[in-house]
């Protein structure tokens, strides 16, 4: 199979953000995951671990939302700053009814985004909240100037307000986060959005120079057209960004590690019919935001495999296969495609839950095959998008899949990056990648394969690692791949 990239052909910048991660207070996500406490025998940096915060910075995470979700919309900000043992404990009544110390808050949460060097993405309570709620956590987080929450921020150990991008308005508030329907919701956001301000904008005779926050409606399911429909028409010119979520089923094997190859194909087609779903919400914002103003956030996204046995079932700790990062893989690379509206996404989620990256036990860490999937695409952050045509039409197997699926990128410094993906469990794929007149001076890169069920444990974490490409040549100044069943591949290449 040959595919044609001509690297005159850039489209928009793919943003780094769809590179995002998303972390709730679910499970052992954030206790027992990012969070030990500052007097843990695990190396850790004011309690956050240092392992973790390693693994995020190699691969370059731009964002990480926070706090939910559904606990997002049942928390209240204010118990979870000040003075660690005067915080009150909370139950969290969406996951499995545990108690919870508030010792990771609001200054926590930043401080991890800090250490990681990415940007927070703030998630609002509609759903149980107040106006006046949201607005105050706003003034505490943003304003550097003598108001009431800036003087308590500074009371609790920070004098600098921090700088924030993204502020969810709500979460599903369709379901977990109130059961509201779309034009009530419409409403709310509207209102609640009227006092969303970024303080640091104020008093600053250079006030335009200031990042704009961001503030994103709560969207549906990807499927709820209508609801995209709705909070467009009612409250498009109020918001900078609509989300929806994005969940793929495996289908009837849904177990975590033991199922077929049959599987394996039926999860390719249902991941790669999310695009179309993503288009039909893509349109509807266009018929309302043709500027494009509006950024689309698929901020809940990934596989839902059935929880590992034995577990809590409200934890929701599920296995990561070479199915899951093949799924990953391929989503990364329908985002890509709209880098006009698609400009911030987020994974379900970071740490021990859903299709998590890193899974913990105890003083243990193991990356799982979607973490090394991130790690392979991580240059595709901030490059600019080039379609990748196949010169023909390839070769289509299992329930008429192609062969392979492929994305590709300009560099900042005229490098291309391209991924690939083999979608046959079974063969080989033999791949040309063609410049339209350019001629390739070097090529070089990782990949990880293995069986369909192949995964990482705390016993054997290096079942699936990312591991150098060497069935890679140049000839005639074309690229030559050849790629092992279920192989994730990421070459860059260098120009004459």
């Amino acid at each position: 199979m040959k595919a044609v990239i001509n690297t005159r052909n850039k489209k928009g910048k793919i943003s780094r953000h769809i590179y995002g991660h998303f972390s709730e207070h679910l499970g052992r996500c954030i206790y027992g995951g990012y969070w030990v406490g500052e007097d843990s025998p695990i190396p850790n940096v004011n309690g956050i671990r240092t392992d973790i915060v390693e693994a995020m910075k190699a691969i370059k995470v731009p964002n990480i939302r926070w706090p939910g979700g559904c606990f997002a919309d049942d928390y209240n900000w204010m118990d979870g700053i000040g003075p660690k043992e005067t915080r009150p404990p909370i139950v969290n009544t969406h996951w499995g009814g545990v108690l919870e110390n508030n010792h990771f808050g609001t200054h926590e949460f930043m401080d991890l985004c800090e250490q990681v060097g990415c940007e927070p993405y703030i998630c609002g309570n509609v759903g149980s909240g107040t106006v006046r709620e949201m607005r105050n956590w706003v003034e505490y987080l943003t304003d550097d100037g003598n108001s009431p929450m800036a003087q308590l921020r500074r009371k609790n150990g920070r004098d600098r307000a921090w700088n924030i991008q993204f502020f969810g308005i709500g979460n599903e508030n369709w379901g977990c986060g109130g059961y509201m329907k779309a034009e009530y919701y419409a409403n709310e956001f509207r209102r609640y959005a009227t006092y969303v301000r970024n303080y640091r904008e104020m008093g600053k005779t250079n006030w335009w120079e200031v990042p704009p926050l961001i503030k994103i409606a709560g969207g549906a399911n990807v499927e709820d057209l209508q609801w995209t429909e709705t909070l467009m028409r009612e409250a498009g010119r109020f918001m900078g960004g609509l989300s929806v979520h994005c969940y793929i089923s495996p289908g009837e094997e849904s177990h975590g590690t033991v199922f077929s190859k049959k599987s394996w194909y039926q999860t390719a087609v249902n991941t790669l019919k999310k695009e179309s779903l993503l288009k039909q919400n893509m349109s509807i914002m266009d018929y309302y935001d043709p500027e494009k103003r509006v950024l689309l956030a698929v901020d809940e996204w990934g596989i839902w495999v059935d929880n590992e046995p034995g577990t809590n079932p409200g934890f929701l700790y599920q296995q990561n296969t070479m199915r899951s990062a093949m799924s990953a893989a391929l989503m990364l690379h329908i985002f890509q495609k709209y880098p006009e509206r698609i400009r911030l996404c987020n994974l379900a989620q970071t740490i021990n839950v859903l299709q998590a990256i890193i899974l913990t036990e105890g003083a243990r860490m193991v990356k799982t095959p979607t973490y090394h999937v991130f790690d392979l695409f991580k240059n595709h952050q901030d490059s600019y998008y080039i379609p990748a045509e196949w010169d023909e039409k390839p070769e289509t197997i299992q329930m008429g899949l192609p062969n392979a699926d492929i994305s590709a990128s300009c560099r900042d410094n005229g490098n291309i990056f391209v991924t690939i993906v083999n979608l046959s469990a079974d063969n080989k794929a033999e791949i040309v990648l063609n410049f339209a007149g350019k001629k390739a001076k070097s090529a070089k890169g990782g990949f990880i394969s293995g069986e369909v069920t192949a995964h990482n444990t705390f016993d054997n974490p290096d079942t699936v690692h990312v591991r150098e490409l060497s069935d890679i040549r140049i000839v005639d100044g074309e690229v030559l791949l050849g790629l092992l069943p279920c192989e994730i591949a990421a070459v860059e290449v260098e120009f004459e």
